[in-house]
């Protein structure tokens, strides 16, 4: 495994980092605690979860995910050797049954102290707006488009003020954003440039695959010059860069034959880039999923790659993408197929 760090901490990471958002729905209790017993196995020391998960959202299942990485955590007694990411969820129709409002100090310190009785821990890592609270382009939308009747009022310094006593309480150790714009991650920068008692962003959690690498267009440059560190999620896009999709394939239990409403990544044009991505990879000896990952790996505003699994097969071929290593020619070859099938699934 490879190692890096939070950006601005010492608080080292792998650069594969475990996702868990199936766990609870597609995957049980037993096979959660099977995933992440190989992971540490491997050498991966970096968990991501979320309140909202497991995923779709539902009332019956809400926040199995973080119970069942508690009772993992009970079980082996080994809370100090995780580095643990969590997330609050912001307000949508479809988180209605968890909170009506969206961030306040009140909102954010009641969904810390929950997560930590879930997660049966004193603390976490990393916590992240899971969106932002106001009208902006996050889950696929391409562009901004101002709504007339969006009445948003800028609350960034309040939430880093209620980040900063959940530090000082010992709750919480960094704070980071998820599906955030340039706009967005600079307003959070600079307040707590200009407020130096107000916590720094260090990461921020947003999709990045070869079919949506829309992060390298703004939020790069602020990755790499701010030092704020890229979780990327989705590095194989729901599952659509194994090739699994390929041929009009729907295997039983995948994510988009049992989700049909997911389909961020199943667009004709992204169908015919994956076809594209898999033929390169073919011509190369490369497994595509590999290949996908191994891209996201090297890229250099990436601090580690969320990868996710529902198969021990899947989980041990995506952690084993950290050892490929991608030739000139392989990503030359990436670079074409992205500048003819640019950024196909936002």
């Amino acid at each position: 495994m490879e190692y890096t760090t939070l950006q601005h901490t010492d608080i080292e990471v792998s650069k594969i980092c475990l996702g868990t958002m199936t766990w609870g729905r597609q995957n049980t209790e037993a096979e959660g605690h099977e995933q992440m017993d190989y992971a540490v196995d491997q050498g991966i020391n970096f968990f991501d979860t979320a309140e909202l998960y497991p995923i779709p959202a539902h009332p019956d299942r809400y926040a199995d995910t973080e119970k069942i990485i508690g009772t993992w955590f009970k079980k082996n007694g080994n809370r100090d050797k995780i580095v643990l990411a969590s997330k609050i969820a912001g307000k949508a129709d479809f988180t209605k049954f968890i909170r009506e409002i969206g961030f306040t100090r009140e909102t954010v310190t009641n969904a810390v102290e929950l997560s930590l009785k879930r997660l049966q821990t004193d603390y976490i890592d990393l916590y992240q707006l899971h969106w932002p609270d106001r009208n902006t382009n996050f889950f696929g939308k391409r562009g901004f488009e101002y709504d007339l009747s969006d009445h948003w009022k800028d609350n960034i310094h309040q939430l880093l003020e209620t980040f900063r006593d959940l530090i000082q309480e010992g709750k919480i150790r960094q704070v980071g954003l998820s599906n955030e714009t340039p706009w967005g991650l600079m307003r959070f920068l600079e307040e707590s440039k200009v407020h130096a008692s107000l916590p720094r962003t260090v990461t921020i959690q947003n999709p990045y695959s070869l079919l949506n690498r829309q992060f390298e267009v703004g939020l790069s440059e602020i990755s790499i010059r701010e030092k704020v560190g890229l979780l990327a999620y989705s590095p194989l896009g729901f599952g659509t860069l194994t090739g699994k999709y390929l041929g009009g394939m729907k295997p039983a239990t995948s994510r988009i034959t049992l989700f049909p409403n997911y389909t961020r990544y199943s667009n004709e044009t992204s169908v015919k880039a994956t076809e594209k991505y898999h033929k390169l990879a073919q011509e190369n000896n490369l497994s595509m999923a590999q290949m996908a990952l191994a891209f996201v790996n090297t890229r250099p505003f990436v601090t580690s790659n969320i990868i996710g699994a529902t198969t021990m097969d899947q989980l041990k071929e995506n952690i084993a993408s950290i050892d490929v290593k991608l030739s000139d020619e392989v990503l030359a070859g990436i670079e074409a197929i992205h500048d003819e099938f640019p950024n196909p699934a936002p």
